[in-house]
C-alpha cells in the first residue's frame, strides 16, 4: 500500500497585510524525501515553509500537513510534529549550550540522554558548557541542528540552512540530511540555489508566490 503524502496544498494562498506572499501554490510532499525550494528573495520561500509548519494561517485554498487541515484543524498539533530551523535560534544567551537543550527537552518532554550524542554529532561536545552568547553564528546554527536531532520531528523545515556555516558545517548538514531522510523524516529546505546533497528528490522554483518550475 502506498503511503499517504506528508503534505498536500491546492491553490494555497497566504496573505500578509492583504498582500499574497503565496499566490496559489499546489504541491504534494511524499514521506522520507527531501524537497528543495529555490527562488530569489521575496519569492515566497519562507512563507511556504511557515505555512507547512503551521506558523502562518492559510487564507484561501486547501492544505493538509501531517493529517492536519490547515484551514480548520488545530495548527498547534502540527507545530509539535514539525522541526523549524530559521534565521534566528530561540536559545537563551545566558545559559550554556547543554543547559539550553536540557531546558528545551524538559519543556517538550524529550529524553535528556539524547542531548550529549546530538552535541557530539554536530561537533559541539567540547562547547557543551560554553555560554550560548559566546558561540559564533555557525556554532549557533549547529546548536539548532542538535535540537532538531533531539526532537526527531516528522517534518524538518529548514530556511536557508547553509547560512553561517563554514565548509565543514555544510558537509555536516549534508550528512545529517541524508541520515534523517533515510530514517523516515520529510525535509523541505529553502535556498537561493539547489542544495549540494544528492538526496534531493525534487526542486521547486518559486517566483511571485507561485511555483513556476518543478524538477
Amino acid at each position: 500500500m502506498t503511503a499517504p503524502p506528508v503534505a498536500e496544498l491546492e491553490e494555497a494562498v497566504v496573505l500578509t497585510g492583504g498582500f499574497p506572499v503565496l499566490a496559489g501554490v499546489t504541491l504534494r510532499l511524499e514521506p522520507a524525501t527531501l524537497t528543495v525550494v529555490v527562488g530569489a528573495n521575496g519569492a515566497g520561500k519562507t512563507s511556504l515553509l511557515r505555512l507547512l509548519g503551521g506558523l502562518d494561517p492559510l487564507s484561501r485554498g486547501r492544505g493538509v500537513v501531517a493529517g492536519v487541515d490547515l484551514a480548520r484543524g488545530d495548527r498547534r498539533v502540527l507545530r509539535r510534529r514539525v522541526g523549524w530551523l530559521g534565521h534566528e535560534g530561540s536559545f537563551y544567551d545566558d545559559l550554556s549550550v547543554e543547559e539550553n537543550l536540557h531546558f528545551a527537552c524538559r519543556a517538550l518532554d524529550r529524553p535528556l540522554a539524547d542531548v550529549a550524542p546530538a552535541l557530539a554529532r554536530v561537533g559541539l561536545a567540547e562547547r557543551s558548557r560554553t555560554t550560548t552568547r559566546r558561540l559564533s553564528a555557525g556554532q549557533r546554527r549547529r546548536l539548532a541542528l542538535a535540537w532538531l536531532l533531539v526532537r526527531r520531528p516528522e517534518i524538518w523545515l529548514l530556511d536557508e540552512p547553509y547560512a553561517s556555516l563554514d565548509d565543514a558545517g555544510r558537509a555536516l548538514l549534508d550528512e545529517l540530511l541524508v541520515d534523517v531522510v533515510a530514517a523516515g523524516a520529510t525535509v523541505v529546505a529553502s535556498a537561493h540555489d539547489p542544495l549540494r546533497t544528492t538526496q534531493a528528490r525534487r526542486t521547486l522554483t518559486l517566483a511571485g508566490g507561485r511555483v513556476v518550475a518543478s524538477s
